[in-house]
């Protein structure tokens, strides 16, 4: 399996109590923190709902 590196590049202040658990849930507290992850589904569709706030890079 291929790893991604999760990189948050906005603020979840004034988000949807969602995507603040989404972040949460990635590992991310801070901006330009980054967390590295294995590419599986359950992943990609937690970030698919907070691209805005990430930036991924395959490793």
């Amino acid at each position: 399996m291929t790893k991604v590196r999760i990189t948050q590049v906005k603020s979840g202040i004034d988000r949807s109590n969602r995507q603040k658990a989404t972040l949460q849930a990635l590992g991310l507290r801070k901006i330009h923190q980054s967390v590295e992850h294995e590419a599986t589904p359950q992943i990609k569709g937690m970030v698919d709902r907070v691209k805005h706030l990430v930036n991924v890079e395959e490793l």
